[in-house]
């Protein structure tokens, strides 16, 4: 189904990424990972407000104290207000690794941030999905990836969504949500190779799954069984993130990239690295507060 698709934000972002709604603020909060920044943006004013850093920030999630934890080159670090310095969380597991920085992520319900990491040169098979519970503790979950990507949880809690986008694969596994551990381990669905990875997803209330397809210019919803049941086309051939706002959670939001990208490339495709947007008929999911 073809759907109107908006420039929401004209960003012409490096590498624009991790899109998170923050339904107190009705702002989208969204990185460029290659410029180091972290922004806020308002679509009612259309003003982004904009936040450099000493490292790259991959991701974040919102905390439940206010604030944000960021996952960042070497680490975590928490970061008590939009004005703050981020102070770190927790071991700083990359430091001194100069191929491997965290990715993305995504909290539980239980308030747990799950977050993976990518090896940039993909020289190794190093990259790994990791659980941060609220005390700062990082417990590996699971490896041998290039880049670990799409996280995201149900309504529920207990099915859980990723993949190493290189292979392809979208994962999906089942959850323990008191316990905070993954089994079942299965492919949903494996995208044709030369057409677009899966990248950045979300979850919506009725249970599917949207994935954004780098260099496959589209965004794609997925039934529980893996069944591609929409296609968004986009005018940029890099969606990296997509993640639903607005008052309803009824809007999509969709981050993407420019770098990596030709001059011919573009020349076609002159809204690269724009924050994208178009409305859906089933609301998207409020993000889970981080408890630590």
């Amino acid at each position: 189904m073809t759907r109107p698709v908006s420039i929401a934000l004209d960003a012409r972002a490096s590498l624009g990424e991790g899109p998170r709604w923050h339904g107190g603020e009705q702002r989208l909060y969204w990185v460029d990972i290659d410029a180091r920044e972290l922004h806020r943006f308002d679509p009612a004013t259309g003003t982004d407000e904009v936040r450099r850093f000493d490292q790259p920030v991959a991701c974040f999630a919102f905390r439940k104290a206010g604030g944000l934890i960021l996952a960042m080159k070497d680490g975590l670090a928490l970061l008590e207000d939009w004005d703050g310095t981020p102070v770190p969380f927790g071991n700083q597991i990359f430091a001194g690794k100069c191929d491997i920085r965290f990715n993305d992520g995504r909290t539980d319900p239980a308030g747990r941030f799950w977050v993976g990491s990518v090896n940039m040169t993909k020289s190794a098979r190093d990259a790994a999905l990791y659980r941060v519970d609220p005390d700062g503790t990082i417990s590996w979950v699971e490896g041998d990836m290039l880049t670990c990507n799409g996280a995201a949880f149900n309504a529920e809690g207990t099915v859980f969504r990723h993949a190493d986008t290189p292979s392809h694969a979208l994962r999906g596994y089942d959850v323990d949500p008191v316990a905070g551990t993954l089994s079942g381990r299965r492919i949903v669905h494996q995208f044709e190779q030369g057409k677009g990875r899966p990248d950045g997803g979300s979850f919506d209330a009725e249970g599917c799954y949207w994935s954004a397809l780098f260099d496959g210019g589209r965004v794609v919803r997925l039934s529980p069984e893996g069944e591609i049941l929409q296609t968004v086309t986009l005018p940029a051939s890099r969606p990296t993130m997509i993640a639903f706002g607005g008052a309803d959670l009824r809007t999509a939001y969709v981050t993407t990239a420019r770098s990596g990208l030709s001059d011919a490339d573009l020349a076609a495709q002159p809204h690269a690295g724009a924050l994208f947007s178009f409305p859906v008929a089933v609301p998207g999911l409020p993000e889970p507060p981080f408890a630590g």
